[in-house]
């Protein structure tokens, strides 16, 4: 069989095998030497499963009817017999679309031949045993059964003399797969009305009097596989004539469609799920950017397991006023974005925690900040889109009933991009601002590839939960920019390699087109804010960077959203003047900014600290305290508040204590005063926060969109390997031609020194084919030791080389004297 295929790929043109190269690109990893290794290729197990998984559901059923329809005793099928079979259902599909659905199989060679005698390639029976959900013919299971097969009218009055419970089972493994496990003790009860003081077994899922699966395979109407145990389960199995006569109704295949199952739900209005999904954005960056300030405010621990605890999740969580899952995803995804990372502690005490690791911000966070709202949350949708982490695992547990915990490695799925795609790829097919229900995306993916959504309906679900949360998605539909972002993720990853980046405008720093879109619909972001007589400040918008950070160092964050809003108070304009804000600079900044008067009593606010702010000085003793007002300092001394820090007076004006200026400078600020510390100049030292960052990370979003893929070639290059290809077949039949002593080299002589003589020999064959220009047969042994032929054309001998011309392939070939083990003139 290998060799027919093989030979039938040798006769294609080169387009051709090209573009089965371009369907199936698994193949050319690694290049294969030869059209015979190629074909091997196409035919393995793990080639022929790609190839399955990407097929819908009525093409998988075009190919299990050209497998039911084999003949048995050369194993080919034609289009007829194919096109008869899916045509004998209550509703037939058209015969274009089977014809159609062939042609994309003789297309990726799973199927491959003339019309007339196609062939199936065998592993596809290895993938998939079962063709259509039915089970092998009655004479490969069971002489007995394949007598009452044999007898259609024996075997209906059968099926017609089954009871309902055991009727029910044969209706559910005619629906396929038809082998089906029995609990222990089934194939041992008593049939049912069967007369045994043996007690049925209550699990067999029969009724208490006996059991169905007994009274089937008692009636060959099912065959046990294995029989199992009264302690252990077994294995019955449908035959495959019962099977048809079960589905004469729905048709052999069982119900064919040959398009998607329909959407039943109406259109929403685009601006509205368009809107809906940019609210969402920007609650996604606000909330990512807080989680990440937590993290720099207190950075969360590494457990040696890896990933952060359960309690730090919850802190986070409840800090953020979020749930602990929406928390999970917005730390995952900020961590695959390059924003969040691992910081080493050398030095830290060992905990359960293991204390050598912690997760904080990386430098790429800052820069992060510096971008437009848009370009912040395409940085996030493109990282999650992109990383290999299931998320809705985080909180379940593992195999060894171990909590999977955020970050770590046991919720790593590479499977996980892929999934995504393919549930976005479902919403982005459909009419824009189309919102499908979860059970109708599932039903889609189900026809798209059936065998890849198999089992995986809780993460088709969470990806939509996801997508939501993220604003991916708006009021259940796939937003406009959402659309933008997955096309241009997509097509980057069709088009492959990029080695001139003329593709790359979101690395250049250009604003993408999904960017783009979504700016148009968030509101713009603003440089003023206003200013009311309750000293809170209302900002209606997203602040632009400068204006965020001076709003960080002057007030206090009262609500967020699309309008924040902010208060001014003595601590927050205290923190300003310790960060380096004077009171001039304070003033300047409300004037400048406020788009309303400045209420008169925030200008005495902002004097009267100012004037209280430095009136006492810190500096380093243990810790010493000065000022020049006399009086301050007599009102501190006297002061109850502060007796546990043990203050003495050195002079009118100045007050020491043992203990250091850090818990000097926080007693004072809680005992209502406003110190400052300064240094041994005597000069004011700033209190700006310390910034702890851990290295940078490279973000997912530099990788391919699903790491389980092929990378796809372009067409030119696919043509490139198929002549690389065709020189290795040339060159495997050459050398099938070659002369049996020329194979043989130092083989044929025990693989010891070649004698003296024979090498002679070959260099007089070399010199006269030199002279004559003639066509010479080459025996040698490679660099790694194992012997090879070549017909080449002698160009000159010296200096311990023999210099000649591959005719074939026209390159010149250096061959050493030494490892010629023979010459023989061609023919």
């Amino acid at each position: 069989m290998t060799t027919s295929l093989a030979d039938h790929l040798r006769s294609l043109p080169d387009e051709s095998l090209a573009a089965l190269l371009q369907l199936r690109p698994d193949l050319v990893v690694p290049v294969p030497a030869d059209i015979s290794a190629l074909s091997i290729r196409a035919q393995s197990r793990v080639s022929v499963a790609r190839a399955l998984d990407g097929l819908d559901q009525f093409t998988q059923q075009i190919l299990d009817a050209a497998r039911l329809t084999r003949d048995p005793d050369d194993g080919t099928t034609a289009t007829d017999a194919v096109l008869a079979m899916a045509t004998t259902g209550p509703h037939p599909p058209a015969p274009t679309a089977v014809r159609a659905a062939v042609g994309r199989l003789r297309a990726l060679f799973l199927l491959y031949g003339p019309e007339h005698a196609l062939h199936v390639v065998p592993a596809v029976d290895e993938v998939s045993p079962y063709p259509a959900g039915l089970g092998r013919p009655a004479a490969e299971l069971d002489p007995r059964t394949a007598a009452l097969c044999a007898d259609p009218a024996k075997l209906r009055r059968t099926l017609l003399a089954a009871p309902p419970s055991a009727r029910a089972i044969l209706d559910r493994l005619a629906a396929g797969p038809p082998v089906g496990s029995v609990p222990a003790g089934a194939l041992q009860a008593p049939p049912l009305g069967a007369e045994d003081p043996v007690l049925a077994d209550p699990t067999n899922g029969g009724a208490p009097t006996g059991s169905p699966v007994r009274w089937l395979v008692d009636n060959r109407l099912l065959v046990p596989v294995t029989t199992g145990s009264p302690t252990s389960s077994g294995t019955v199995e449908l035959p495959r004539e019962v099977g048809l006569l079960l589905r004469r109704d729905s048709g052999p295949l069982g119900p064919l469609r040959t398009s998607p199952p329909p959407v039943t739900a109406a259109p929403r209005e685009p601006k509205a799920v368009d809107s809906a999904g940019a609210g969402q954005t920007m609650e996604v960056v606000r909330h990512t950017e807080g989680l990440l300030e937590q993290l720099a405010d207190e950075p969360a621990p590494v457990l040696r397991s890896g990933g952060i605890g359960v309690r730090d999740l919850r802190r986070l969580a409840r800090t953020a006023g979020l749930d602990e899952s929406t928390t999970a995803l917005l730390l995952e995804v900020a961590y695959a974005a390059g924003l969040a990372g691992e910081l080493e502690m050398p030095g830290a005490t060992t905990s359960r925690y293991g204390a050598d690791q912690q997760v904080l911000p990386t430098g790429g966070y800052e820069v992060w900040r510096a971008a437009s709202l848009a370009q912040r949350w395409e940085q996030l949708a493109r990282a999650w889109l992109s990383m290999s982490r299931q998320v809705g695992l985080v909180g379940r547990r593992d195999d060894r009933d171990r909590p999977i915990t955020a970050l770590s490695a046991e919720a790593e799925r590479a499977s996980a991009p892929a999934t995504r795609r393919a549930v976005l790829g479902v919403l982005a097919d459909l009419e824009p601002a189309t919102a499908p229900t979860a059970e109708e995306v599932q039903d889609l993916l189900d026809w798209r590839a059936p065998r890849r959504s198999r089992g995986r309906d809780a993460a088709h679900r969470e990806v939509l939960a996801e997508a939501a949360q993220l604003g991916v998605t708006g009021l259940g539909a796939l937003t406009s920019y959402g659309r933008l972002l997955l096309g241009d993720l997509t097509s980057a990853d069709e088009r492959g390699d990029d080695p001139l980046g003329v593709h790359a405008d979101v690395e250049s720093g250009d604003p993408s087109s999904a960017a783009r879109a979504l700016d148009a619909l968030l509101p713009a972001p603003v440089d003023h804010f206003l200013v009311q007589a309750d000293l809170t400040v209302v900002v209606p918008g997203p602040p632009e960077p400068a204006l965020a950070a001076e709003l960080e160092a002057m007030t206090e964050l009262e609500s967020a959203g699309g309008a924040s809003v902010h208060r001014v108070t003595t601590a927050s304009v205290r923190r300003a003047l310790d960060s380096g804000y004077t009171a001039d600079d304070l003033h300047d900044v409300f004037r400048r900014r406020s788009r309303t008067p400045v209420p008169q009593g925030l200008t005495y606010l902002v004097d009267d600290v100012a004037r209280k702010h430095g009136g006492l000085r810190v500096g380093l003793a243990g810790a010493y305290l000065r000022s020049d007002d006399e009086t301050l300092i007599s009102e501190v001394l006297a002061d109850r508040r502060l007796e546990s820090l043990a203050l003495r007076r050195l002079a009118p004006t100045v007050l020491c204590t043992p203990y250091q200026v850090g818990r000097l400078l926080g007693a004072l600020r809680d005992a209502g005063f406003a110190p400052v510390q300064e240094d041994g100049t005597g000069s004011t030292v700033l209190a700006r926060p310390r910034i702890r960052r851990a290295p940078a990370r490279v973000s997912m979003t530099t990788r391919t969109l699903d790491p389980l893929a092929v990378p796809k070639l372009p067409m030119p290059r696919l043509l490139g390997v198929v002549e690389h290809i065709r020189r290795g077949d040339a060159a495997a039949r050459a050398a099938r031609r070659a002369p049996a002593v020329v194979r043989g080299g130092a083989a044929g002589l025990g693989g010891g020194p070649v004698p003296a003589h024979t090498h002679s020999e070959a260099l007089a064959v070399l010199q006269q084919a030199v002279r004559d220009k003639a066509l010479v047969w080459v025996g040698y042994v490679d660099a790694h030791g194992a012997t090879a032929s070549r017909l080449v054309k002698p160009v000159s001998i010296g200096a311990g080389y023999l210099r000649a011309e591959d005719e074939r392939t026209e390159m010149l070939h250096t061959f050493a004297l030494h490892r010629i083990t023979a010459a023989v003139l061609a023919d």
